[in-house]
């Protein structure tokens, strides 16, 4: 069984949005060795749209997330 990650807020504070890109670029040509490989990364892009949405803004298509307004 895979292992289940926890991202820590202080990890998730020093990602750049170069990183952040890298990571989205990744789940966009879906070249993973395992499935598992990009379910990390899927979990950990999830992560940093609750701690800092700015960085996933463009990229929640892959979340299947919509941001949504409450007015």
């Amino acid at each position: 069984m895979p292992a289940t990650h926890h991202y820590s807020p202080e990890y998730i504070d020093h990602l750049t949005p170069e990183a952040v890109a890298a990571l989205a670029r990744r789940l966009e040509e879906d070249d993973y060795d395992t499935p598992f490989a990009a379910l990390e990364d899927w979990h950990l892009l999830r992560a940093i749209a609750f701690h800092r949405p700015e960085l996933v803004e463009p990229y929640l298509y892959l979340l299947d997330l919509e941001a949504f307004d409450e007015s």
